[in-house]
């Protein structure tokens, strides 16, 4: 067994809700069957665990305490090849607030009462017990992360457990309509050197049209639609000559304009290319 897994089975005996990540921090991806949530899932699905697929299909709700099913053939392959463990926030009846930097950090201990803090590669997870709606972007660098959301789990952290404070409450009850002014971030586009397989200068613009829609349509996880759809595109037009760096500051504007920050886009954008061996 290896210790991913462990840690999970540990995690789902204390009550966390668990699920696998790959290496890039997205969870496994969704089967054809349950594509959007197109099986129905389950009749709650405010409520984590399997839906009629046995496949850890939908992030989030996916996500179980059930030891037999973490353990299981079905789930084993996923287990193998995760890189971290998730949980579901609201599945475990607490409240993450997401600090992805540093003024993130200053606003939080001048607003919000001192909780359980776990320390992440960015900034800080703060935990609350109660659960609320999980918004992205509740304001700069702050995530909330509640119910049909997923958090990394990167340890038990410090301090004692407060309940959710009402700012928090407040952030969450509508969705900011302002966001950050999207800012321009250049990115090198990729070397290329293969022979362009196009066949004209439109399968690349109504391909990076697509992406574009795809990335401000998306209602919920944004980070993981933002990175496949970077995914996608590089894996289409990154090896040839004709992707520039125009077609790629249009992809982050859209994924800024969802929220994202610039660091999130060159991080996603690097993750993609990593993948894809660039």
């Amino acid at each position: 067994m290896n210790s991913i897994l462990t840690t999970a089975l540990g995690l789902a005996e204390q009550g966390l809700p668990v699920l696998p990540l790959r290496a890039d921090k997205r969870p496994f991806g969704n089967c054809r069957t349950c594509d959007d949530l197109a099986c129905g899932g389950r009749p709650n699905m405010r409520v984590p665990g399997p839906c009629v697929c046995p496949w850890p299909c939908h992030g989030w709700a996916a996500a179980t305490t059930d030891p037999t099913l973490i353990a299981s053939p079905f789930w084993g392959r996923a287990w193998r090849q995760a890189g971290a463990v998730a949980y579901c926030p609201g599945g475990a009846g607490v409240t993450v607030v997401d600090l992805n930097n540093t003024e993130a950090i200053d606003w939080a201990r001048a607003t919000l009462p001192p909780t359980t803090t776990v320390e992440t590669t960015r900034g800080e997870h703060w935990i609350y017990s109660g659960i609320v709606r999980s918004v992205n972007a509740v304001r700069p660098g702050v995530d909330i992360k509640s119910l049909m959301s997923y958090a990394r789990w990167i340890g038990h952290g410090t301090g004692t457990l407060a309940d959710v404070p009402a700012a928090v409450h407040e952030l969450v009850k509508v969705k900011p309509a302002v966001r950050p002014t999207p800012r321009a971030v250049t990115v090198p586009a990729p070397a290329g050197g293969g022979a362009c397989p196009h066949r004209s200068p439109v399968y690349l613009e109504r391909g990076i049209a697509m992406a574009e829609q795809r990335i401000s349509t998306a209602t919920s996880g944004v980070h993981a639609a933002v990175y496949r759809t970077f995914l996608a595109v590089l894996s289409a037009h990154g090896r040839c000559s004709c992707l520039t760096e125009a077609h790629i500051g249009r992809l982050f504007t859209a994924a800024q304009a969802k929220g994202e920050t610039p660091r999130h886009c060159t991080d996603a954008w690097a993750n993609a290319s990593a993948a894809l061996g660039m």
